[in-house]
């Protein structure tokens, strides 16, 4: 936790302050017990009722002031909290965008939803504390145990046996909760995931009828939670009963030798009755203290998850200056680049030695079997992950020696997912651009053959789009995906696998309008009529390039694109196509 202590220096004055109003707040409680006692000798005893009155107007006095002082450490502690969330889930997220692929996937979307919400919950919830009682309890039991010394010594050494046997319960306690409310934690990451992975895919689960089966799989997820939670409670639960019998114990001493010790010239019933209630003052202290160790435990297995996603590096770190690139050369390069996910030797190669070079303004057709890594190379270009050997170019220049800013700046992507986000559709097409004009997202509109749907909708191009597009079909989302991209006018246009949801004509529209920019583009698709007419065709299998050139060629002398064609085409036809050249 104290990594993220940091975070108080935005709010010195309430971290200060907060507790200073709580320490006064308890210094007039450790002088309510003194009052009682001289209302109790010198009031009730002597029949004095002017001692009685001005007791009791003193007690109302420190009550008020004590109350007052609370409602603004309460004030205080409030605002803290509240603001080292924001910031720490502002932080917390700012760090998580600058993270590649790479982390995401070793980290996973669902823990990280869990660890900006609850955990950081867990830390705001550590802070209001540490504001309002870490300082206070521990000062009530100090100040206590203090009072009663000056009232009589001997009695005093209860309260320390007290406060040693507590202690002597909470340290096993916490050391124990640590690690539970860690696993707890985990456990929900757990939860997350499947309730995140039921939702995104509730149509599939119930086309399946796998209803049972994944309630199945979300319940043994919720007990497993619940087993850590109801370990770590049992366990928990064992302070305060220790606190209570510790303090009853003391009380029970207390009274009895307190109580044999009451003489003209030992103590009074006043001081027997003060040294009670500052014993009552410590039991309720400690009270407090056991659930703050609760409270403070659970924000410090909270930290360590939220303090190991700021530990975690990106290991994709773009240049800080713009390289020096040449007009002459190949738009995109691919110099005997090898990747694979996982790191280490031995480790399975998802690409391997891939070259090739695209001229400025050509087509790029990738196509391939399903897994052969046709995905992976694009994501190299976009830089989502870095090579693991060779070289990526763009212009001339690696793209590991560009700016992130400049890197997304020449290329257009529409990934192989489409992902539209909520709000409009005007909103999503200035995504890449802030100063486009109306005309250009038309323009954009009309070549993603998008414009034959979003004129039909009655507000336009501020028509609304649901969370993930839902409100649109996915040949209607694919193509407001290619307008986005097209809108941002890149000099690399990225198409994965985009038009897969595309009727055949809309498809051949589509490819027609393209060759109309000015733009060098790249197409990875299953289907071999939408790269038929690229400039160059790389054929991918099992991650290794089986071959590169034209359709026409490729029929000749590539064996496994001819096998992809032939799910496609007649013989007959692919005779034409040979002949066409």
């Amino acid at each position: 936790m104290l990594k993220l202590a940091r975070y108080l220096k935005y709010f010195k004055l309430h971290v200060s302050l907060g507790p200073a109003c709580k320490l006064i707040e308890a210094i007039f409680e450790l002088i309510v017990p003194l009052v009682m006692a001289d209302i109790i000798d010198n009031g009730i005893l002597t029949g004095d009722e002017n001692v009685v009155w001005q007791g009791g107007v003193k007690l109302i006095i420190f009550a008020v002031c004590g109350l007052s002082f609370t409602l603004v450490c309460q004030y205080l502690a409030s605002v803290a909290s509240q603001g080292v969330g924001t910031k720490l889930r502002h932080d917390l997220y700012a760090h998580i965008n600058t993270l590649s692929y790479k982390e995401i996937d070793k980290l996973s979307t669902p823990a990280l939803v869990t660890r900006i919400t609850n955990d950081v919950n867990q830390v705001q919830t550590a802070v209001a504390m540490l504001i309002r009682l870490v300082i206070r309890a521990p000062f009530l039991v100090v100040g206590a145990t203090v009072m009663a010394m000056t009232i009589d010594l001997k009695l005093s050494l209860i309260f320390f046996g007290c406060m040693a046997a507590i202690i002597a319960v909470m340290v096993p306690v916490m050391t124990v909760t640590v690690k539970l409310f860690k696993r707890q934690q985990k456990s929900l990451d757990d939860i997350s995931r499947i309730t995140r992975e039921n939702l995104s895919g509730v149509r599939v689960v119930r086309a399946f009828a796998r209803q049972e089966h994944e309630q199945q799989r979300f319940e043994q997820s919720a007990e497993e939670y619940r087993r850590f939670a109801l370990k770590a409670g049992r366990i928990n639960a064992l302070l305060n009963p220790a606190i209570f019998a510790a303090v009853n114990i003391a009380y029970l001493l207390i009274v009895y030798f307190g109580g044999g010790m009451v003489t003209p010239d030992g103590l009074t019933q006043g001081q027997v009755i003060a040294l009670v209630n500052y014993m009552t003052q410590i039991s309720l202290a400690l009270v407090v203290v056991a659930n703050l160790v609760t409270i403070f435990t659970k924000a410090a297995a909270s930290s360590h998850r939220i303090n190991e996603i700021f530990d975690t590096k990106s290991t994709v770190v773009g240049a800080d200056a713009a390289p020096e690139t040449d007009p002459n050369a190949p738009a995109i390069e691919f110099r005997n680049v090898s990747f694979s996910y996982l790191d280490g030797e031995g480790a399975e190669k998802s690409l391997e030695n891939i070259s090739f070079t695209l001229e400025n303004g050509e087509v790029l057709g990738i196509i391939g079997g399903t897994g052969s890594g046709k995905s992976t190379l694009v994501n190299l270009l976009q830089r989502f992950y870095d090579a693991t050997e060779g070289e990526v170019l763009i212009n001339g220049a690696d793209v590991r020696s560009y700016p992130d800013n400049l890197l997304r700046k020449k290329l257009g992507i529409v990934p192989q997912k489409t992902e539209l986000l909520s709000g409009t559709i005007r909103e999503n097409m200035t995504m890449g651009r802030a100063d486009i004009t109306d005309e250009q997202i038309y323009a954009a509109l009309e070549t993603a053959q998008a414009k034959e749907f979003t004129d039909n909708l009655p507000d336009g191009l501020d028509a609304k789009i649901l969370q993930g597009g839902k409100n649109f079909s996915g040949g209607q989302k694919q193509r407001l995906a290619i307008a986005r991209a097209v809108a941002k006018s890149p000099e690399i246009l990225i198409l994965d696998d985009s038009s897969s949801a595309l009727d055949y004509a809309t498809d051949a529209k589509l490819r027609k309008a393209l060759k109309k920019l000015s733009m060098t583009i790249v197409i990875v698709s299953q289907r071999a009529n939408s790269i038929r007419h690229a400039d160059k065709i790389i054929v991918l299998d099992d991650g290794i390039v089986e071959g590169i050139d034209t359709h026409a060629n490729l029929l000749k002398s590539c064996a496994v694109y001819r096998e992809i064609c032939l799910t496609q085409y007649t013989e007959q036809e692919l005779l034409e196509q040979e002949k066409e050249g």
